[in-house]
C-alpha cells in the first residue's frame, strides 16, 4: 500500500562524512546488470545471425536497446520519483523488474525462431530499460553532494570491471554450454536485488525523507512528472542543463566511435590483425579503473565542471596524438591518455547533471536524462564520426573524433559555474538557484 510518510526514520547522513556502504551495495547491483549488458553485446549477435546474414540488419537489432531507453527511462525516471511507498520509491521498482529481467535474459539462448528471438529481445531491452536508472537515482538519494563523485566513481569501476567478467563468462562456458553461459549473469542480476533488497533501506535515505515530508506531496509529485521537468528545463532562461546534456551527448559519441571503430582503424591503416586491433583498447581499459577514485578526489579539490574540462582537454590532445602518430606504439599512447581523460567526465558528468536539478525530488528523471544523452552518444557517434570518414578515409579516424570532442568541451564551456534564479522551482522545496553552491 502506498504510504505518505516513511517507517524507520533516521537523520540524514552528516554532509561531512562519506560512508561506502550504501554506495558499494549500489555498485554491486549496476555490476550484476551491466555485466548482463555487456554478455548481451558480445552473445547475442551471433543468435541473431543465426537467422540473418546481413550485417546491417543485425547491428540494427542490437542497437533496439539504445533506441528503447531514450523513451524509456526518462518515463519510468519520472515514475520513480513519484512513487511513495513503505519500501521506498526506487527499490520497489528494481525488485519488481530484475527478476523478470533476469528471466527474459535466461529465455534468450532457448529460443527456437527469429520471431521468438526478436520478441524476447524485444521484452529484455524493455524491462532493462524500464529500472536501469531507477538503480542508479539510489545513489544520489543516499550519498550528500560533495561525496557524489567519489560514489560514482566506484559506480564506473564496476561498471568496468563487468567487461572482464562477460570476457570470462564468453571464453570459459559460451563454447561448452551457451545456456549455461547465459545463466551466469542472470544468476547475478537476482543475486544482487536479493542483496539490495535485504540491506538497503531506502525509506530512510535522505532524499526520500525530504519528498515524504513535503507539505503539498500531491503538488510535489505532479511538478516531478516528466512533462513538467522537461517543461522547466527548457523554459529556463539559463541554459546550462541544455548544454550539459549536449555535452554529455557528444562526449559520449566521441568516446564510443574511439571504442567502437578502433578495430578497422588497426586494421586499415596500422596493418594489425583483428584481434590485435580489438585487444588494443585494453590498456585503456585498465587505465580507466585506476584514474577514476583519483578524479573522484580531484573534482572534490578543484570542482566538477573544471576536473571535466581538464579531461576533455587530455582527450582531445591524446586523439590528436594517435592523428599524429599513426603507429601502435602512438595508438596505444593516445587509447591509455584518451582513457584517463574520459574517466574525468565519465565519473563527474551525471554528478553535475545532479546538482544542477531544482530539487532531489526530480533525481530519479535527471539520471535518466543522463542515460539518453548516454545512449544517444553510443547510438550516434560511430555513425558520425563514420560519415566524416566516408569523407576523409581511415586514416583521419582520429582526427574526426577529436572534432567530435572540441565540440564536447566547446558545450561545457557554456555550461554556467553558477546557476542563477532565473527560472520557476518545480516545488515549493526547491533551493533558490541564486544560493546553489558552486558545481565547478
Amino acid at each position: 500500500m502506498l504510504s505518505r510518510t516513511a517507517r524507520n526514520h533516521t537523520p540524514p547522513t552528516s554532509a561531512n562524512s562519506f560512508n561506502w556502504r550504501v554506495p558499494a551495495l549500489i555498485s554491486l547491483a549496476v555490476f550484476a546488470q551491466e555485466s548482463a549488458w555487456n554478455f548481451y553485446e558480445a552473445q547475442v549477435p551471433p543468435l541473431v545471425s543465426t537467422y540473418v546474414s546481413s550485417a546491417a540488419l543485425v547491428g540494427l537489432l542490437m542497437g533496439l536497446d539504445n533506441a528503447l531507453g531514450i523513451f524509456v527511462q526518462p518515463w519510468m525516471g519520472s515514475r520513480s520519483d513519484r512513487t511513495r511507498t513503505r519500501w521506498g520509491r526506487r527499490i520497489p521498482f528494481i525488485v519488481a523488474l530484475t527478476p523478470l529481467a533476469a528471466g527474459l535474459f535466461l529465455a534468450l539462448p532457448f529460443t527456437a525462431s527469429f520471431p521468438a528471438l526478436l520478441v524476447v529481445m524485444f521484452l529484455y531491452a524493455l524491462v532493462a530499460n524500464c529500472y536501469r536508472p531507477i538503480s542508479e537515482a539510489l545513489m544520489p538519494d543516499f550519498v550528500a553532494a560533495e561525496h557524489r563523485s567519489k560514489a560514482n566513481a566506484l559506480i564506473r569501476i564496476a561498471a568496468a570491471l563487468t567487461v572482464v567478467v562477460s570476457s570470462l563468462v564468453s571464453i570459459l562456458l559460451v563454447d561448452r554450454n551457451l545456456k549455461a553461459a547465459f545463466a551466469v549473469p542472470a544468476a547475478l542480476m537476482l543475486l544482487a536485488v536479493l542483496v539490495l533488497a535485504l540491506t538497503v533501506k531506502e525509506n530512510q535515505s535522505p532524499a526520500y525523507q525530504d519528498a515524504v515530508a513535503d507539505p503539498a506531496p500531491e503538488q510535489a509529485r505532479a511538478s516531478s512528472a516528466l512533462r513538467a521537468v522537461l517543461k522547466e528545463l527548457i523554459l529556463d532562461r539559463n541554459r546550462s542543463r541544455l548544454w550539459m546534456l549536449l555535452t554529455i551527448f557528444l562526449a559520449t559519441g566521441a568516446w564510443s566511435a574511439s571504442r567502437t571503430l578502433m578495430t578497422p582503424y588497426g586494421t586499415e591503416v596500422l596493418g594489425l590483425t583483428k584481434g590485435e586491433a580489438g585487444g588494443i583498447s585494453l590498456p585503456g581499459g585498465i587505465a580507466f579503473i585506476l584514474a577514476a577514485f583519483p578524479v573522484a578526489l580531484l573534482a572534490g579539490t578543484i570542482g566538477r565542471v573544471r576536473i571535466i574540462r581538464w579531461g576533455l582537454i587530455l582527450f582531445v590532445a591524446a586523439l590528436l596524438v594517435g592523428a599524429t602518430v599513426r603507429t601502435p606504439t602512438g595508438t596505444g599512447t593516445a587509447v591509455v591518455l584518451g582513457a584517463i581523460g574520459y574517466t574525468a567526465f565519465a565519473v563527474n558528468a551525471v554528478v553535475v547533471l545532479w546538482d544542477l536539478a531544482p530539487s532531489a525530488k526530480v533525481l530519479g528523471t535527471y539520471t535518466a536524462l543522463f542515460g539518453v544523452g548516454n545512449a544517444t552518444g553510443w547510438t550516434l557517434g560511430p555513425a558520425l564520426v563514420g560519415a566524416l570518414i566516408d569523407f576523409g578515409g581511415w586514416p583521419s579516424f582520429y582526427l574526426d573524433t577529436a572534432l567530435v570532442a572540441a565540440l564536447a568541451l566547446f558545450a561545457l564551456s557554456r555550461v554556467s559555474r553558477k546557476h542563477p534564479d532565473t527560472a520557476p522551482r518545480l516545488d515549493s522545496q526547491a533551493p533558490s538557484t541564486a544560493e546553489r553552491t558552486d558545481v565547478a
